[in-house]
């Protein structure tokens, strides 16, 4: 395929010199429609073929999956592989034992295995996700892919792989290589054509709005000052005008043409999708070419137009298997299924294999089969169980407790929940004197200050939610749990920390759940109420 392109890209320059239009802009445009038509028809070709040999290989689940097998281990047959040549499956479930990925690998190694990772499998898997991906976006919203009609407003990417040169041909407004993101929100503020907007996450995408109305008077002057007197002028006029009409709407009133948001679904986003998709993106669709673990890339996107987060578990490489949780209770089974005996309405936590070890890893995610491709499931994301605080042995997961945080945050006028972290209190040393209980750190929209009242409403929530937890409280065993607004930039920071541990996954996870002291006084010293 780059071949290919690096052969087209080569012929351009004769192009050029074979048509000579008659205005220099004249040219310019018959240089990018060209470009565009070159670029378009080889990811086409490209994407025709990915979406043939995973026809192929859905239709065949089981033998593609044996293939899958041999191909992770063949990097590590030898004296410490205990396999000794045999690829069979039943052989390697029975010499290989689950190895469960904790939380504290997506924080800090603190010396602990960490989850497969291979750049090798990323590339493969990681490139069919964004053909595909492409394609199906194409098919769904024509225009998004014309010249013009894309910017990206983050330094990282949502699709997968990163495409050579002639991506930049398919629509992207924005300036090539550039990472600065006041540089690429500029100039996709500069272009009120857009047709669909580009962020690495949701979360960053959170980021960009809340910075772009902090900050909007300062991107109108600059905007202005680009050249003064023409359609920028104007063009800054039309910001300072949308955001004074407030958050809700805001990506509409900027781009009237905008069809489609387009960020990497991977852990902890849900909140920042919710949160964009009632405010600033109210109105658009959302659409995430792959469903992304600290594994890489695991699920493939191919309908913008269903619901978001349905995804498509491939059998080619990473091996995945798929660990049943017993009916009614988040208590494992003891074997794994294939993909092509997962049954519908059933929830599986994801176990991953790679060439890079032979380490069956338990993600911690759980997924739900809601339909099937061929033979392989499709699915939607449910929780992380490693997301989970114990302080007397109740085990709340990130599924009950975010249950409760959105009731409580639907009680307080006027706010929209934007973002949350909670930690034992013991990592903090605040309960000493009290009985241990949860603190709970949020971002929220709307809403400055927190009344008793107000932080009252979660302990309340959680006992409906949970019925161990009222029982512990109602005991005295646990502390009412304590809850602190923090400041724009808090989470980002957290993120920031985060990303800079050796262990950090890609693609990024927000954890909820904070098992390190130096990451919850992130947001502790960011405190406002």
């Amino acid at each position: 395929m780059l071949l290919l392109l690096l052969t087209l890209l080569l012929l351009l320059p004769l192009a050029m010199l074979l048509w000579r239009p008659q205005s220099r802009d004249a040219r310019r445009s018959w240089l990018v429609r060209l470009q565009h038509c070159v670029t378009w028809g080889a990811l086409r070709w490209a994407a025709a073929w990915q979406q043939k040999r995973l026809a192929q290989s859905t239709l065949h689940a089981g033998q593609s999956q044996q293939q899958a097998l041999r191909w992770c281990l063949r990097g590590v047959q030898g004296p410490r592989c205990p396999l000794r040549g045999s690829t069979d499956i039943t052989t390697f479930r029975n010499h290989l034992p689950l190895t469960k990925a904790s939380q504290a690998q997506e924080e800090e190694s603190g010396g602990q295995p960490l989850p497969p990772t291979s750049n090798r499998y990323h590339g493969e898997a990681s490139l069919q996700a964004t053909l595909l991906g492409l394609a199906a976006l194409n098919k769904a919203y024509p225009e998004v892919l014309a010249p013009g009609g894309t910017a990206r407003v983050t330094a990282s990417s949502p699709w997968p792989y990163p495409l050579p040169w002639p991506w930049h041909a398919l629509g992207q407004v924005s300036p090539t290589g550039a990472k600065d993101p006041r540089v690429l929100l500029l100039e996709a503020l500069r272009s009120p054509g857009l047709r669909a907007l580009e962020a690495g996450t949701a979360a960053e995408l959170l980021d960009v709005f809340l910075d772009l109305e902090a900050h909007g008077e300062e991107l109108a002057e600059a905007i202005a000052a680009g050249n003064p007197g023409a359609p920028l002028t104007r063009r800054a006029a039309e910001l300072r005008e949308a955001l004074e009409q407030g958050t809700r709407g805001l990506a509409l009133r900027l781009w009237p043409k905008l069809q489609v948001v387009v960020t990497l679904d991977a852990g902890g986003q849900a909140e920042a999708v919710a949160a964009l998709g009632a405010l600033w993106c109210q109105g658009l669709t959302f659409f995430s070419p792959a469903y992304a673990a600290s594994g890489g890339v695991l699920g493939l996107s191919l309908w913008p137009e269903q619901p978001h987060g349905l995804y498509l578990l491939p059998p080619g490489a990473p091996f995945i298997e798929l660990l049943p949780l017993k009916e009614g209770t988040w208590e494992e089974a003891t074997r794994t299924v294939l993909l092509a005996e997962a049954q519908k309405g059933k929830e599986y936590e994801l176990v991953l294999t790679n060439h890079a070890s032979l380490t069956r890893c338990r993600l911690g995610d759980v997924v739900q089969v809601v339909g099937d491709y061929n033979q392989c499931p499709v699915v939607k994301f449910i929780c992380r169980l490693g997301q989970t605080l114990s302080v007397r042995g109740e085990d709340t997961g990130e599924d009950v407790f975010s249950e409760a945080l959105g009731r409580a945050v639907g009680q307080w006028p006027g706010a929209k929940l934007l973002d949350h972290g909670w930690v034992e209190s013991r990592i903090l040393d605040s309960s000493e004197g009290s009985a241990p209980h949860y603190e709970v750190f949020v971002a929220l929209k709307g809403l400055r200050n927190l009344s008793e009242e107000n932080r009252d409403k979660l302990d309340h929530c959680l006992q409906e939610t949970s019925a161990r937890y009222k029982d512990l409280r109602f005991r005295g065993s646990m502390g009412p749990a304590q809850v602190h607004l923090v400041g724009q930039g808090a989470f980002r920071e957290l993120r920031a920390a985060l990303a800079a541990c050796p262990s950090a996954p890609f693609p990024p996870e927000m954890p909820r759940v904070l098992r390190h002291r130096s990451l919850a006084q992130c947001l502790q010293r960011r405190v406002v109420s």
